[in-house]
């Protein structure tokens, strides 16, 4: 399985080519659950601060700022340390 994929603060140009801005939104609280990728998904984060721990894998934190592409097929647990507000678009 290929593991969780971050970009610290990419280009505009790069998000504009992506389209993000009209991705939807997701937003979550402070929080702590478990999560299973069906399909993988790439999302900007325009807030949070959250580590996700992939099954067997390491923590990654993530936050305000990062464009981030979680794998297919991936179990992990979301631990969310502050406030999520993401844009997201799965496949």
């Amino acid at each position: 399985m290929s593991e969780i994929k971050v970009e610290r603060n990419p280009d505009p140009e790069r998000l504009r080519e992506l389209g993000v801005s009209s991705w939807g939104v997701w937003t979550k609280e402070v929080s702590k659950f478990p999560w299973h990728y069906d399909e993988s998904e790439t999302c900007y984060f325009l807030e949070g601060d959250v580590v996700v721990t992939p099954e067997g894998g390491e923590p990654v934190r993530v936050g305000k700022g990062d464009l981030v592409t979680f794998p297919e097929g991936m179990d992990c647990v979301w631990d969310v340390r502050r406030p999520v507000r993401k844009h997201y678009r799965f496949g």
